[in-house]
């Protein structure tokens, strides 16, 4: 082995080099204080190895990034902690780069003749906060693309060359796929080779320039970098990765949001936590100066950063920097707990949030189901999931007149009073039990809002089933349980096995003398008088969506329709859309089957 180590030396020279790099002159000797650059490169590192992991099972185009992600996190081995590192070590990293450069200035290691390096360092700044900005839209999710949306729009603001910047950024008018591409292409070879190249000038600037030793440092002797700076480095390194895995453990990984929707607004928008403060500063501006908030101001104070080496050759310089510093750090913390503040009061912030969370949960189950996410993308999965659209469509067309268990399908509370009935259980035994009830049936929650209000089922049920004896009153379960199966109900599909023999007497005691429900309604071919509507598949997908179609048909309301929409014969809503709010309505969303057209 010693006879390769020196062949390959005298091929490279690679112990000279080791040489120069390890027993580097530390004047004053090793000290913790000088750790924060060995940690920032560590972390830089990392990144470097997750992100070229994470390369290779990503898909850079507009109907794959959140699928290929979500593999990642879901499917991949290691992908959840790979892309929980990846994540939460960028935000350290941003973390690290202000405590190097606040220990650069605290120690006044920015005067001649470092001042190059300082620049550097500013300059890196704003790249890792550059490829900070760029990896947030990678994962193609709504909360990546909205704040993404937002942040090309601050760029379009620059002067003069301010819509042609942002065209260049989005790669047209509409963002898609090759706003992806093209921000894909900064977050993994453009920035990164820029930080690359000013990392190797930082250090060289560094190696020749040498420690600056504080003033107000305890006199020591010389030291080297091996082994005891190292061995601060390493621990150093060492605590800031098991932080950053103690924040992925705890966390969970970093979130998915649900895919990307440029036609579905996002309420719940907010940058990454090191971007909170702009946010809430831009919040000062009226309308039509923003870009004074944005770029002007921003620019000023970047320039007087920038000037600090020159600034700190005056007498009292370095006292004033020092000033600026804490200043600009307690301005960028105030305005980041300002907007922590306002957000934790603002109800609708929390509901937005909570409903982007829902969906992103329920983006999540759906593409883990066994048919997985279709070939046509996330976004198309969701906008054919019952559960999510339903309520938006119910919300948009229904809610009106009728109540989903009090609400308006999305949880809000319209400000008119319900006029008609609620339709949350629809199609099961409770509801219709309800609507069977004396002491319900005219309430908001059935008829009472309605021109039913004293119609003839109402006083069917207020003078007729209120006289029912205890028998009757038994056999009248029966046929709640009959014409409740005929909806075929998911969520009620065991039940109706279990009782299978009482749902057949229940078909029986229908046209029964005491019950009598055939001299208004027709129901497997008995009738005596078809009044009301056909009970014949009651509740069934098939005929919730007749109803919806065309409430007046002589199968439901006819000319008895209450004030009912004709959502299809109108063409006021597709057949998609129709079949989205009756599986919602009845529960087919549970992924048993592929909802239909």
């Amino acid at each position: 082995m010693r006879d390769l180590l020196g062949w390959l030396d005298h091929r490279t020279g690679y112990r000279g080099l080791l040489r120069s790099v390890l027993y580097e002159r530390i004047p004053g000797g090793a000290r913790w204080r000088y750790i924060w650059g060995s940690t920032l490169m560590f972390a830089m590192v990392v990144q470097l190895i997750t992100g070229v992991v994470l390369w290779s099972a990503y898909s850079a185009n507009a109907q794959g990034a959140w699928e290929s992600v979500w593999f990642i996190q879901n499917q991949m081995a290691g992908g959840w902690l790979l892309r929980g590192i990846h994540h939460y070590m960028a935000q350290v990293t941003i973390v690290l780069l202000v405590l190097h450069m606040m220990q650069v200035l605290i120690d006044g290691a920015y005067r001649a003749p470092r001042e190059v390096n300082f620049w550097f360092g500013l300059i890196l700044l704003q790249l890792v906060l550059g490829l900070s900005l760029t990896g947030y839209l990678l994962p193609w999710d709504q909360k990546g693309f909205w704040a993404t949306k937002v942040a090309t729009s601050i760029a379009s603001m620059t002067p003069v060359v301010g819509p042609s910047l942002q065209q260049l950024l989005v790669g047209g008018t509409e963002y898609g796929h090759l706003t992806l591409t093209r921000f894909f292409v900064l977050h993994a070879g453009v920035l990164p080779a820029a930080v690359v190249l000013l990392i190797v000038g930082h250090i060289y600037l560094f190696r020749r320039h040498g420690v600056t030793v504080p003033k107000s440092a305890k006199p020591k002797e010389d030291g080297y970098f091996w082994p005891e700076q190292v061995l601060k480095d390493s621990v150093a390194s060492l605590i800031v990765m098991a932080t950053v895995l103690g924040l992925v453990l705890w966390s969970g990984g970093a979130h998915l949001g649900a895919p990307a929707d440029p036609a579905e607004p996002y309420a719940a928008a907010r940058p990454e936590w090191y971007f909170l403060f702009l946010f809430q500063w831009l919040k000062y501006f009226p309308a039509g100066w923003e870009v004074v908030g944005a770029q002007v101001i921003p620019g000023l104070v970047l320039a007087l950063v920038a000037a600090m080496p020159l600034i700190g050759q005056w007498k009292y310089g370095h006292r004033f920097n020092l000033g600026v510093g804490a200043a600009l750090l307690g301005g960028i913390a105030m305005l980041t707990w300002q907007a922590r503040v306002e957000d934790a009061a603002d109800l609708d912030f929390i509901l937005a949030k909570a409903e982007a969370d829902a969906l992103a949960e329920r983006a999540s189950d759906l593409a883990a189901l066994p048919q997985g996410i279709p070939i046509t993308g996330g976004l198309v999965m969701l906008r054919a999931d019952p559960l999510t659209q339903g309520p938006r469509i119910f919300e948009a067309n229904c809610s009106q007149c009728h109540r989903f268990d009090g609400h308006d399908g999305l949880g809000g509370q319209p400000d008119d009073a319900p006029s008609a009935s609620d339709l949350a259980g629809f199609g099961s035994r409770e509801w219709l039990a309800g609507l069977l009830d004396p002491d319900q049936v005219a309430t908001e929650t059935y008829f009472g809002a309605t021109a039913h209000a004293r119609g003839r089922m109402v006083r069917f049920v207020q003078r007729g089933v209120a006289g029912f004896t205890p028998e009757v009153r038994a056999d009248l379960e029966k046929v709640i349980m009959a014409v409740s199966a005929e909806a075929a109900l998911p969520g009620q599909a065991s039940v109706d096995a279990d009782h299978a023999a009482e749902i057949v007497e229940g078909r029986q005691l229908f046209s029964s003398e005491a019950i009598d429900c055939a001299r208004c309604h027709t129901f497997r071919d008995i009738s005596d008088g078809d009044v009301g509507p056909v009970l014949t598949g009651w509740g069934s997908r098939e005929w919730v969506l007749g109803m919806l179609h065309d409430p007046s048909s002589e199968a439901y309301y006819g000319e008895d329709n209450d004030r009912m929409p004709l959502f299809g014969v109108d063409e006021l809503l597709t057949d998609a859309e129709m079949g989205l709010v009756a599986d919602w309505l009845r529960g087919d969303w549970a992924g048993q089957r592929t909802p239909e057209p």
